[in-house]
Formats: C-alpha cells, sequence, structure tokens
C-alpha cells in the first residue's frame, strides 16, 4: 500500500501534461490511449480526477457519459476509463483508491451504473460484476463479455437492461475492445477460440 493515501481531485487544465506523461509510461503498449484521454478531456461530459502522491500526478480515473439502449428508455450511465496509475506505484492502492473515488463521484452525479472494460482479474476485487448479471451487453462483439463490467450506484432499477453504448470518441480512436492477435489470446484463455 502506499504509505499514506494519495490526494484525489478533479483534473484542471493545468494536469494536462502530467496526465499526458502518466498515460504514456502506464499505457505504453497502447499508445492510442493517450489520444482518447485528450479528446475524452474536451467533452462537457467527461469528468477526469487524478491522484497526487508527494506533489506528482500519480494516477488518473475519467468518467465518461454512455448510454444503456434498454427497451424502456434510453439510459445515461457513466463508463469508468481509461484508469492509469504510474507504474512505480502500481499495487499500492492508488488505483483502488481512483476507483473509489469515482464510483462516489458518479452516485453524486446520479448515474445509475458505472462500466468499463478491463481486466476482472483487477476489478472484482474492487467490486465489480459482469455487466451481464444487469442484463447489459457489451457495446462491441470485440469486448469479451466478463471484460465488461458494472457497479450498480443506488438509482439503478432492474429494468434499466440492454446494449451498453460508447460516447463517440471511443470508436472516433479505435479504443473499443480488442482487435488481431490480442482478441485472438483472450478468447483462447477464456475458451471461446
Amino acid at each position: 500500500m502506499v504509505t499514506r493515501s494519495p490526494a484525489i481531485r478533479a483534473q484542471s487544465a493545468d494536469d494536462a501534461a502530467g496526465v499526458r506523461l502518466l498515460l504514456a509510461d502506464a499505457f505504453a503498449e497502447e499508445p492510442e490511449v493517450v489520444g482518447l484521454e485528450e479528446a475524452l478531456a474536451q467533452r462537457g461530459d467527461s469528468h477526469g480526477f487524478v491522484a497526487v502522491v508527494d506533489g506528482s500526478i500519480a494516477g488518473h480515473v475519467r468518467l465518461t457519459r454512455g448510454w444503456v439502449d434498454a427497451p424502456e428508455a434510453l439510459v445515461r450511465v457513466l463508463v469508468l476509463g481509461p484508469l492509469s496509475v504510474a507504474p512505480a506505484l502500481q499495487r499500492r492502492g492508488v488505483g483502488r483508491s481512483l476507483v473509489s473515488f469515482a464510483l462516489a463521484e458518479a452516485e453524486r452525479l446520479g448515474a445509475p451504473a458505472v462500466l468499463l472494460e478491463g481486466d476482472p482479474g483487477y476489478y472484482a476485487h474492487l467490486g465489480w460484476r459482469p455487466a451481464s448479471d444487469l442484463g447489459i451487453t457489451p457495446p462491441s462483439d470485440r469486448i469479451p463479455a466478463p471484460a465488461c463490467q458494472a457497479v450498480a450506484l443506488p438509482a439503478y432499477e432492474p429494468w434499466m437492461r440492454g446494449r451498453l453504448v460508447y460516447a463517440d470518441t471511443f470508436w472516433e480512436h479505435d479504443c473499443v475492445g480488442l482487435r488481431g492477435p490480442r482478441l485472438d489470446e483472450v478468447n483462447e484463455a477464456l475458451g471461446r477460440a
């Protein structure tokens, strides 16, 4: 764990360079995530948060509006991502603190649920469960079902079931699901090859 809890606050315009460096380091094998974050930061329906340790940005998370295309109505939800932690500070509670903060903020904003695509091995221990448990399906066939995860918040109601719809920015930056060999590897690991 981090020696002391990180200070978490809303991302400001002054944080842009630090967030860019953090994401470039944390997502060295997925450089498109840096461009995605910069584009999401320009949206009026997106909220970024930073974790600060010893005066430096140690982590970052973003919430962006999405929807669940339920039969009764289009439901506004929030999508968590990207989440990044400086590699030197990973496994020390920074990511957990950021996710907890983001979920509290989502609840404050009145969102019924927060969804993400990510490693179930990491997020399950933070309280996330398969979105399919809520009747929500991934926005793309390139997202293996276990990777589409959700947390239901107090405003959630059981009728809010359907396909998750991402904001166009995720599609414009081709940051939805996996492609090619990486998708094949994950599907093989899940026994779906």
